[in-house]
């Protein structure tokens, strides 16, 4: 079986691995000049682990990077307005409100594929359907023919665009800014969000003495202004919000500074076409806001490779990994945009009432709405 994959991301070799474990030696291509990460910190919740042990690689991603006891939610003058603990969280799903370097996943999921398997400088424009099976035609100007193909290269994906013309990006109304900078002190063993009418800020401790953050801030697409803002006007902005968060940006250096508007699709009626199957982002593209975006393409990874070994056959995999995934990604997704647009609010007068609520959410709703996340059956 000659499987193409679309995509060197999360999704891409997550499920190269799986396959690999059937029996099968996908073809890796990325647009990328060379197999590496861009982006910062990464959460990976407990559903992900098990995606993970499924595939059988969890011990050694889970040995680079950090568990964290509890996930907070303060106001901008530090009051705490909710609070998770994952030690009872992972007691009672699996391991939860793990973290860990996008770079140091990314090294753990390459170095389980051959050299020979991974394809750089390969950006896919379109594909055609032949008498051989898909064709996918690279922006270098050369084309590869495979009997399927998995297509994984994110929300900006050219070929879900071409199999499915509707489903472009569309804005989540916010811009982010992320870093990943050296523990300038602070000792913590719990990951936080402040939500406050500037924005919303978020920072986790990571293993080797670092610190990951995140600021996002309410601003029309593509603005010119936020574009141009560096960390001391993120300073500025939020310097009226509690400690350590003006910290933080004290001590981020500029070359240290990620800047993108935050977007996702919205849910697809399809993922599985003839000889082809979209994964990950590519497929189902999701705010930030639940942590969900790296766990659902390794469930993606897992649920495709359950799928396929039953019988081999790749389009009958394919429609039944769709049956499987659709109303989860779609749930998710839905959740992901909403929980942003309560986050991000910067409404002064639904600001207060929505403290007051979370401050006192029955913790069943809170326990029922992770159940829901983390309860996954491979």
């Amino acid at each position: 079986m000659n499987i193409g994959i679309i995509g060197g991301g999360i999704a891409g070799l997550t499920t190269a691995i799986a396959l690999q474990k059937i029996g099968i030696q996908a073809q890796v291509f990325d647009a990328a000049p060379k197999f590496e990460p861009v982006g910062a910190g990464l959460a990976l919740a407990a559903n992900a682990i098990k995606g993970f042990k499924y595939i059988g690689i969890a011990d050694e991603i889970i040995s680079e990077g950090n568990c964290l006891d509890g996930f907070h939610i303060f106001d901008d003058q530090g009051r705490l307005i909710n609070r998770t603990d994952s030690r009872a969280m992972s007691e009672k799903y699996g391991l939860d409100n793990f973290v860990i370097h996008r770079a140091s996943l990314h090294k753990v999921l390459v170095n389980h594929l051959p050299a020979s398997s991974l394809h750089p400088e390969k950006r896919a424009l379109k594909t055609t359907a032949t008498e051989q099976g898909v064709t996918v035609y690279f922006q270098d100007g050369k084309e590869a023919t495979f009997d399927h193909l998995l297509v994984a290269d994110g929300i900006n994906s050219a070929i879900r665009q071409q199999l499915v013309p509707w489903s472009t990006p569309r804005y989540a109304g916010y811009t982010c800014w992320r870093a990943i900078i050296d523990n300038p002190g602070l000792e913590s063993i719990y990951a936080s969000e402040t939500w406050g009418k500037a924005g919303r800020v978020g920072w986790t401790p990571l293993k080797g003495n670092k610190i990951y953050w995140f600021a996002c801030i309410n601003a029309p697409q593509n603005s010119p202004r936020m574009k141009a803002m560096q960390v001391e006007d993120l300073h500025r902005h939020f310097q009226h919000y509690h400690s350590p968060i003006p910290g933080l940006f004290r001590h981020t250096n500029p070359d240290q500074l990620l800047w993108h508007d935050l977007y996702d699709i919205a849910p697809l009626s399809q993922f599985a076409f003839q000889n082809i199957l979209l994964l990950g982002d590519a497929g189902h593209a999701t705010t930030p806001n639940m942590g969900q975006g790296a766990c659902q393409a390794v469930e993606d990874a897992a649920v495709f490779a359950d799928e396929l070994r039953k019988d081999f056959n790749f389009n009958l995999a394919a429609k039944r990994f769709e049956t499987r995934r659709k109303p989860r990604t779609s749930w998710i997704t839905r959740q992901s945009r909403f929980l942003g647009e309560v986050a991000q609010s910067h409404n002064p007068l639904f600001i207060p009432l929505r403290n007051f609520a979370l401050r006192h959410l029955p913790s069943w709703v809170n326990d029922k709405q992770l159940e829901k996340v983390y309860s996954v059956d491979f």
